[in-house]
């Protein structure tokens, strides 16, 4: 039996579809592929201090070669050309045809919005304090909790979410209560999986102001359970990282549990 599905302009749309193949696909280009390497992923020629020409003290410098002038790796703007084609590539890939109306601006704004969802890799934790590191007599534990968290799955690049709630016992030096939801903003904006990032987290304020202990608890709802795999709708991940007298001391673990898991 033969099915068709028509327009309403007598044309049949499966059969056109069918003679008509997306395009074929292309390998990019990147940078690798523009240079030589030795067998551990270094460039053969890495900028030395006696290369003609060249500014000394780079002699340990393996990121760039003789002729680069700079450290610092393209703005990721400029890499929305290279991600917009790997888009269409993939959209071609699933049989699709990139050229059609609805998928026209696709690749470009997917190659956008994973620019924005991985933003954290152009950000320091200096950036992120931005000196909001303040001298203060204070003791008592310091909770911010139910921090809203988005993240992408390292392993299949589907989101993860849910709440960060973090704790630390100062020792003379405080945080910008903001500067807590940064940090957390600075490592869920990258690939991730939700074990690091709660540890991310926690070393991250430990190196702000060396408090006593600090100790960080993430509950996330992630995609890959939800979308795929066993697709687990109501299941939630929870880790935990405890640093410092949060992990040797019991009952100050047990104050932080207890506020964190109040209403």
């Amino acid at each position: 039996m033969t099915t068709t599905v028509s327009n309403g302009n007598g044309t049949d749309v499966v059969s056109l579809l069918k003679k008509t193949k997306p395009p074929a696909l292309k390998k990019l280009a990147s940078w690798k592929d523009e240079n030589e390497f030795d067998g551990t992923g270094n460039p053969k020629t890495p900028r030395t201090s006696t290369t003609p020409g060249k500014t000394p003290g780079h002699e340990n410098c393996t990121f760039h070669h003789d002729l680069e002038l700079d450290h610092k790796p393209p703005k990721r703007e400029a890499l929305l050309p290279d991600m917009t084609d790997s888009y269409k590539m993939l959209l071609s890939a699933l049989g699709e045809n990139p050229e059609r109306q609805g998928l026209l601006k696709t690749p470009e704004r997917a190659a956008k919005a994973m620019l924005f969802f991985t933003k954290g890799y152009d950000q320091t934790l200096t950036d992120v304090l931005n000196d909001a590191v303040f001298d203060e007599d204070h003791d008592e534990m310091v909770v911010v909790k139910d921090i809203e968290m988005f993240s992408m799955c390292e392993h299949h690049l589907v989101p993860f979410y849910g709440k960060v709630s973090i704790g630390y016992l100062p020792k003379n030096k405080i945080l910008g209560l903001s500067k807590l939801a940064r940090i957390v903003e600075m490592f869920s904006r990258r690939l991730q999986v939700q074990e690091r990032l709660t540890k991310q987290i926690a070393v991250a304020v430990t190196q702000a102001i060396q408090p006593a202990g600090v100790a960080v608890v993430i509950e996330g709802v992630h995609m890959c359970m939800v979308m795929r795999g066993v697709q687990k709708i109501n299941s939630k991940t929870v880790t935990s990282t405890m640093l410092g007298v949060f992990r040797d001391d019991s009952k100050t673990r047990e104050e932080f549990l207890n506020l964190v898991q109040s209403k």
